[in-house]
């Protein structure tokens, strides 16, 4: 760990340095690469990096009466279950409100009226380069649900607090859910 005071300081200044870049692996969703590289130390090594193919979206959903919905389902690479706030990948071309309004319409079936940017995230920033946007939806109306056929979702409405409560007690453990739920509060919390 290097210290040096705040006038010589460059964020922008990059203490890696790439010696060949080689694709690894490629689906739909994400690519692997192996980069061959000189540390910030000067040895060489190797990074693996994991690109995603869309941005990943979250959104808390709160009613007037401050619930929220979580949505349940097993995650294949945890081999456990998981309670999450609504979420997905927004194509990287499209506006992420608009994938958010998408994924909330789809896993909940909510619409909601008004949209705040609460958020913007990396999700495991030393081995992907995934962005977040997490968004806090209100002023809602219920419609249809439309899962994936990859979804087995299951849905619950509980009180906002709760939910907080299962972050607090690691009941939910997913990066995005802890995040966007802790921030949520915070704004809500701000606006009385």
């Amino acid at each position: 760990m290097s210290h040096s005071s705040s006038s010589d300081f460059d964020p922008n200044h990059n203490p890696w340095q790439v010696i060949s870049t080689a694709l690894q692996y490629q689906n739909p969703w994400i690519t692997v690469r192996e980069d061959q590289v000189i540390n910030p130390g000067g040895g060489r090594g190797i990074y693996g990096v994991v690109s995603m193919k869309n941005k990943a979206i979250g959104i808390i959903p709160v009613d007037a009466e401050g619930n929220t919905w979580l949505v349940g389902q097993y995650r294949y690479t945890l081999n456990e279950y998981s309670w999450e706030i609504p979420m997905g990948g927004g194509p990287v071309e499209l506006d992420v409100l608009e994938s958010a309004q998408r994924e909330l319409r789809e896993e909940t079936g909510l619409l909601a009226k008004r949209w705040t940017t609460i958020s913007r995230i990396h999700t495991s920033n030393s081995v992907t380069d995934e962005e977040g946007f997490i968004f806090l939806a209100e002023d809602l109306e219920q419609g249809e649900v439309e899962p994936e056929e990859t979804e087995d979702l299951r849905l619950w409405k509980l009180p906002l607090a709760e939910a907080i409560q299962m972050v607090m007690d690691d009941r939910i453990t997913d990066a995005i859910s802890v995040a966007g739920l802790l921030k949520a509060e915070r704004v809500l919390a701000s606006r009385k």
